[in-house]
């Protein structure tokens, strides 16, 4: 029983400034996390209709191709330059000058990587080549990333939130603007960049105001060094991500056509909206689920099963529901011209299980310290999908690409891990979590 001295000292620990701290700075990449996604969605569906589907398909061909170069760009520094920062706080400036420095020359050469790739795989689609030069560019830019990485390590990402939330808001008026003068494809990509260059103005002027100074950085070549050897893996885990993620649009249009990419992208727009939901859920859980592994394996594996068990049943209510909400669906955010996605939808809304699952298992191999796992899982997944876009593409064109990533994304997230005896555990709690009539017989 709680004395009378017990209870505020236990408030006293939870509203601690540490802990008020972090929950403030991750309020405040939630907050900015969901309106990006409500107003992208928005600003993307008016964007689909306005620019018809093959002109639509041609704006996420170019997105993709460019964004599949993007982990070459940032070099995978990202995580490990908050880590040196945190540990060793007074060579901060020596830190932040050589991963701005190394993602500056990294941004350059990846844009030039592209554009030469652009320009093998389309020698005569000037439009195409002119998308991807312009979309790969914002590489560069993100260099100034090394100042968001600053704040990270001082959980004060709530200035660079406003920063980059005063852009976006400029650029989405913008963005609309530009919409309602029926501007060129080729002009909402150079919006796109204006978005990573005027966010990196907005990370410099925060900076300053904060009485610090770019000027300071400083470059050193041991700290590169050490910080390459650090982040190599990470550059190659990301870049499978991607491929894994994004390669069914490029393989569509270089084996289908634009109208073909512009359908696959109105669906995977409504799909993919609901994959934020198992981060947070995940998130929340994931300090109790570390927190039982260290106590209890029982409690461990429950709390695990009890976290699969939910993000499983979420996600068959998503799955059913737009499977026959579908076609209205897509006829009220899309139109008519649009109807063809709704085949694709019906198909890939139901690798949101595989994902929410996949997300969920990320969090017990972290516990199990088996988190090297997903990058083998992933790549394994990215060659999956290839070679099943390879078949399915020309026989189904979208239908085909959405098979391919459903059939890819079970594979990797949930069946790859019956083949390991140190995730095979893993595979039976996910298996059980999606028996939907245990579960029902509970609630009987």
């Amino acid at each position: 029983m709680f004395s009378k001295f017990k209870i505020p000292q236990i408030f006293e620990r939870i509203l601690s400034p540490r802990i008020l701290t972090i929950v403030t700075n991750t309020g405040w990449l939630f907050v900015d996390k969901i309106v990006r996604i409500g107003v992208g969605l928005v600003i993307g569906i008016w964007l689909a209709r306005y620019l018809g589907v093959e002109g639509y398909g041609l704006y996420n061909y170019a997105l993709a191709f460019a964004t599949l170069w993007s982990p070459f760009a940032s070099l995978g520094l990202d995580s490990v330059v908050i880590r040196y920062v945190v540990r060793d706080p007074e060579n901060r400036l020596q830190i932040l000058g050589t991963s701005f420095v190394l993602k500056l020359l990294a941004g350059t050469l990846t844009l030039f990587a592209a554009f030469a790739c652009i320009y093998l795989v389309s020698p005569n689609e000037k439009l195409t080549i002119e998308l991807v030069a312009i979309l790969s560019a914002t590489g560069i830019f993100q260099s100034f990333d090394a100042i968001d990485l600053w704040f990270q390590s001082q959980t004060q990402s709530k200035y660079t939130v406003l920063a980059k939330s005063i852009v976006f808001v400029s650029i989405t008026i913008l963005r609309v603007g530009l919409i309602a003068m029926k501007a060129p494809l080729v002009a909402f990509a150079w919006v796109t960049l204006l978005d990573i260059a005027l966010g990196s103005l907005g990370l410099i002027s925060i900076y300053q105001l904060r009485g610090y100074s770019v000027w300071l950085w400083r470059w050193s070549w041991s700290i590169a060094k050490m910080l390459v050897r650090e982040s190599w893996p990470l550059l190659f885990s990301s870049f499978a991500i991607l491929i894994y993620m994004k390669i069914d649009m490029v393989m569509l249009k270089e084996m289908s056509d634009e109208r073909a990419v512009g359908i696959y992208s109105a669906a995977t727009r409504i799909s993919e909206a609901w994959y934020f939901i198992p981060t947070i859920v995940s998130s929340s859980m994931a300090p109790a689920i570390y927190a039982a592994k260290e106590s209890s394996q029982t409690l461990f594996y429950n709390l695990s099963f009890k976290l699969h068990r939910f993000m499983a049943l979420l996600s068959i209510v998503i799955c059913v529901s737009m499977t026959f909400l579908a076609k209205p669906t897509i006829a009220l955010l899309f139109g008519d011209k649009y109807a063809a996605a709704t085949d694709v939808l019906i198909v890939h809304i139901w690798a949101s299980i595989f994902v929410f699952l996949g997300v969920a298992s990320s969090t017990w191999l972290v516990a199990e310290n088996l988190a090297f796992f997903t990058l083998y899982r992933t790549i394994m997944g990215a060659v999956f999908n290839i070679g099943l876009n390879i078949v399915l593409i020309p026989r189904y064109a979208g239908v085909g690409a959405a098979i391919a990533t459903l059939i890819s994304y079970a594979f990797a997230n949930v069946f790859a891990n019956l083949l390991d005896q140190k995730t095979r555990e893993l595979f039976w709690i996910q298996l059980k979590s999606l028996n939907m009539l245990s579960f029902a017989s509970k609630l009987k």
